[in-house]
């Protein structure tokens, strides 16, 4: 087990004072198997009142109000998180899943809902690409996985990018190239293909001292994907490292989109002309920190 302290700060400078609309906030990481948040604080400036509520997939959300016009927006989060989980996990699936292709049970696939619904593919390109994973019927449903998740993260050359909005999962497979939210969502679209349930989750990375280049995505917040499978539950695969597993992974939110869990969306009206930074910091706790509860 490993104490971690995520440390997040979405600042905005506007070039004139604006009036600031509601924003939605999800920043609170989600406690699940291998993960348990010790503490969590959250400032604002200017200050908000905010509210508290939880969407239908569970994931925890701040409504933020403002008041008085601003020429400025700092978001501030500091949590800290227990993190326990194996580098090279071994995942108890249940026999009627081990071989692809499987049928979930009807309860499950109508619990999966959205999350089970395959993906506009208007020239079925996405789904050739995805069945070219398949080695023989029937194969091996996690060494099925593990490399449709390989092969994402060698198909498409990864790009950090700013703006807001993912691309369509066809356009990034003809294309070739994505941040870590496009990756995810082809992987999700591509999963789905073959009939499995997928969802997209938003996060935090932490990147271990001495990784240097070989950790994409760390630095900002991180999307990645999970897979349903019966005996194992959700899966966690990150095409954008080409890994498989939680053990580096802090999750804040998941639903069938990853548009559906932005970490902070909001309006305002006025002169919007100006500077938007987003730093994240993951590491490992210090004594101090390492001594918090929640």
């Amino acid at each position: 087990m490993q104490r971690l302290v995520v440390r997040h700060r979405t600042s905005y400078r506007y070039a004139g004072r604006v009036t600031l609309g509601q924003h939605r906030l999800m920043l609170r990481p989600r406690q699940s198997r291998g993960v348990e948040l010790r503490s969590f604080a959250l400032s604002i400036s200017p200050e908000p009142q905010l509210s508290w509520s939880d969407d239908v997939y569970g994931n925890g959300i701040v409504t933020a109000s403002f008041g008085e016009p601003t020429d400025h927006l700092v978001i501030q989060s500091v949590a800290t998180i227990d993190l326990d989980a194996e580098p090279w996990p071994v995942f108890p699936i249940d026999p009627s899943a081990m071989a692809f292709p499987f049928l979930y049970p009807d309860r499950t696939w109508s619990e999966l809902g959205a999350l089970a619904v395959p993906p506009a593919d208007p020239d079925g390109s996405l789904h050739r690409w995805a069945r070219g994973f398949v080695a023989g019927v029937p194969t091996d449903t996690l060494a099925l996985l593990k490399d449709l998740n390989a092969g994402t993260g060698a198909a498409i050359a990864y790009m950090s990018r700013d703006e807001e909005g993912t691309q369509d999962p066809c356009w990034t497979l003809r294309n070739g190239r994505g941040s870590c939210r496009d990756l995810a969502m082809l992987f999700v679209a591509a999963a789905r293909s073959l009939g499995f349930g997928a969802r997209a989750v938003s996060g935090y990375l932490h990147s271990p001292a001495g990784a240097g280049d070989e950790v994409r995505g760390a630095g900002s917040t991180h999307a990645w994907a999970e897979v349903y499978v019966p005996g194992s539950g959700w899966i966690a695969f990150d095409p954008t490292n080409r890994t498989v597993g939680g053990f580096n992974l802090v999750p804040v939110a998941v639903a069938s989109d990853i548009s559906l869990i932005l970490p902070v969306t909001g309006s305002f009206s006025g002169d919007g002309t100006g500077d938007m930074v987003v730093d994240v910091e993951v590491s490992t706790a210090s004594p101090e920190d390492a001594s918090s509860e929640a």
